[in-house]
């Protein structure tokens, strides 16, 4: 039997996709002069880089575990083409082409010239605060084992000859005292040993920052660095000095952030630090009644948790709970992806409430 159907057919009119699609498609309109710089005038035909960042979407949206399995599904998935605006006698490109063009998106800044047009897109729309923003971070397991985590000055020798299975030997480190200025991973070098609290196991992992506006929770500004105790607070401030302005906005926080060193940087910045108080008998909040009295101080205190829905589906739909790559710089590109993903499926749902 022979048909004749387009994939467009195939993809319900109501579908999310659509609208996705759409916002994508303007963003990367607006991207087209940094794409067109990435590849020569000359040599082979290559894939269009709008397609590789468009997968990249998909892979988030449809919490794809790899790029292999995805190549794979896009042989036979009419709604992965359709978004691809592929036909369906199109041959599927190899998994390798990602990896290929990865090094060449860090270098152009890609992702996060992608990820910053969504945002221009969302300000234009009116779906974003100007005034009032929440700031949130959370840890990303790295793909690096603790065995990986070494003396950094070990002996490299083999006196203690060969490893009882080369492929996943047998380490006892029980006893000893390891700490990220002492050991390093020998797979990721960038991942530190971190743990989320008191009582929970140490993991070797990225930290992840997030700034939020409080409209509509969409993100703002997501960074990935090095995990340290001082992080978040540190990427917090140059997540401020990246929203420029003279205009004093309010920044909502948990209590993590309240030291009197980041309020008072805050206050420098014009910056009402709408921070929760920490009240443990060993410290003095540096937050004092003269920002709890007001009623905004209560509503940034209760809207400031909606970062935590950003980071759950980064996590769990996104597939951001544990990164797939090697190093901050790679863990960064897919968190930009991961993050215009969440905020292209956050304003089309925004959209269809409105002309309900």
């Amino acid at each position: 039997m022979i048909m004749l159907m387009s994939a467009e057919a195939l993809v319900p009119s109501k579908h999310p996709i659509r609208g996705i699609k759409k916002l994508a498609d303007a963003a990367l309109a607006r991207l087209s002069p940094t794409l067109d710089a990435m590849y020569a005038a000359g040599g082979r035909p290559s894939i269009a880089p709008e397609r590789l960042l468009k997968a990249q979407l998909l892979i988030a949206l449809y919490t794809v575990r790899s790029e292999r399995q995805f190549c794979e599904q896009l042989a036979y998935n009419m709604l992965f083409r359709w978004f691809l605006d592929m036909d369906m006698a199109e041959e599927v490109f190899d998994h390798s082409t990602f990896s290929i063009n990865r090094a060449r998106l860090i270098e152009h800044e890609v992702a996060a010239e992608f990820f910053r047009e969504v945002v221009r897109l969302a300000r234009e729309r009116r779906l974003m605060s100007d005034d009032h923003f929440s700031v949130d971070g959370t840890l990303i397991e790295a793909w690096a084992s603790l065995k990986s985590f070494k003396k950094k000055d070990g002996d490299k020798s083999d006196k203690a000859g060969p490893p009882d299975d080369p492929g996943n030997p047998s380490v006892d480190f029980h006893g000893e005292r390891r700490t990220n200025d002492t050991h390093e991973s020998s797979t990721d070098p960038d991942a530190k040993l971190m743990r989320k609290s008191d009582g929970k196991e140490a993991k070797l992992s990225f930290s992840m920052h997030s700034l939020m506006e409080n409209r509509n929770g969409l993100i703002v500004d997501l960074v990935v660095e090095r995990a340290t105790g001082t992080a978040e607070r540190d990427v917090a401030l140059d997540m401020l000095d990246s929203l420029g302005g003279s205009r004093s906005i309010t920044l909502a926080a948990d209590k993590g952030y309240d030291t009197r060193g980041f309020v008072a940087e805050c206050h420098a910045r014009n910056v009402v630090a709408h921070v929760a108080q920490n009240k443990s008998a060993r410290r003095r909040s540096a937050i004092d009644a003269r920002t709890t009295r007001h009623p905004g101080y209560a509503v940034s205190q209760r809207v400031r948790k909606r970062i935590e829905e950003i980071f759950g589906w980064m996590k769990t739909t996104g597939g951001m709970r544990k990164t797939r790559f090697i190093g901050t710089a790679r863990t960064q590109l897919a968190a930009h992806f991961c993050g215009a993903a969440y905020n292209l499926l956050r304003m089309t749902k925004l959209k269809s409430t409105q002309t309900a």
